[in-house]
């Protein structure tokens, strides 16, 4: 999860420098910056969690 943090807020640093972006006060950026990265932790923690349940159902009771 916290690799999925660190991409967030970096994909959101990229996303709030492109020069098309309008220009947002430090309050709205830290707000997307947080937003994204929480967002992406999530995302990843998720992922994780169904890898490990399949993963689990799969190969589980064979390995006991």
């Amino acid at each position: 999860m916290a690799f999925g943090a660190a991409i967030g807020a970096v994909a959101a640093g990229f996303k709030l420098l492109a020069p098309w972006n309008a220009t947002l006060g430090v309050a709205a950026m830290a707000r997307e910056i947080v937003g994204a990265a929480l967002a992406f932790a999530l995302l990843c923690g998720l992922a994780a969690a169904a890898r490990n349940f399949a993963v689990g159902r799969l190969i589980g009771p064979k390995a006991r």
